[in-house]
C-alpha cells in the first residue's frame, strides 16, 4: 500500500542545498493509465509499476525489468515520457521528503511527495514552511495525468 501526499513547491520556496542530496534520474512512461500501468527507469534500475485508483491511498505492486525490456516497452508507451529528477531529502520522523524536479516539456514543475507508514500519520503530518499548495487530491498532478500532456492549472 502506498500512502503519500502530495504538494506543489515554488521555485522561489527550493531549500537551500536540496540538489546536493542523493537524486534518482527518472524517466517513466506509461503503458496504461486506467488501472495505472507503468514503466520507470531509475538510474540503473528498470521496472514496471501496477497502481489501482486512488489519491492519498492506493496499492502499488513494482516488478523489475531488464534493461532490453524497459527499451521493448519504452516503444509502447502512450503519451509523454516524463522526466525528472528525484531528490530524497531528509524529515522529522524518520519520514524522507521526495522532491521531485521535471525536466521538458513540465520545466519549472517541482512536487514533494512524502509517504507514511498509515493513513493516520499521513492525515496528521505538518509539512515544512517551504511546501506550498497540497495537491494530494488534485489528479492533474499525477505523473500519469501529465503523461498525456494536460496543461497544469494557473498558478
Amino acid at each position: 500500500m502506498e500512502i503519500e501526499r502530495k504538494f506543489l513547491i515554488p521555485k522561489d520556496h527550493l531549500p537551500d542545498g536540496y540538489d546536493s542530496y542523493p537524486c534518482q534520474v527518472i524517466e517513466q512512461g506509461y503503458l496504461c493509465t486506467n488501472p495505472v500501468v507503468r514503466i520507470r527507469r531509475s538510474n540503473d534500475t528498470y521496472y514496471l509499476t501496477y497502481k489501482s485508483g486512488g489519491l492519498l491511498a492506493r496499492e502499488e505492486e513494482n516488478l523489475p525489468l531488464t534493461a532490453e525490456s524497459y527499451a521493448h516497452l519504452r516503444a509502447k508507451v502512450d503519451g509523454l515520457i516524463i522526466a525528472k529528477r528525484r531528490y530524497v531529502i531528509p524529515e522529522k520522523d524518520g519520514l524522507s521528503i521526495e522532491l521531485d524536479v521535471f525536466e521538458s516539456p513540465y520545466e519549472g514543475l517541482y512536487l514533494a511527495e512524502v509517504e507514511f507508514p498509515s493513513k493516520e500519520a499521513a492525515l496528521a503530518y505538518q509539512p515544512p514552511e517551504w511546501f506550498g499548495e497540497e495537491v494530494t487530491y488534485t489528479a492533474a498532478y499525477q505523473n500519469s495525468r501529465l503523461s498525456k500532456g494536460v496543461k497544469l492549472p494557473e498558478e
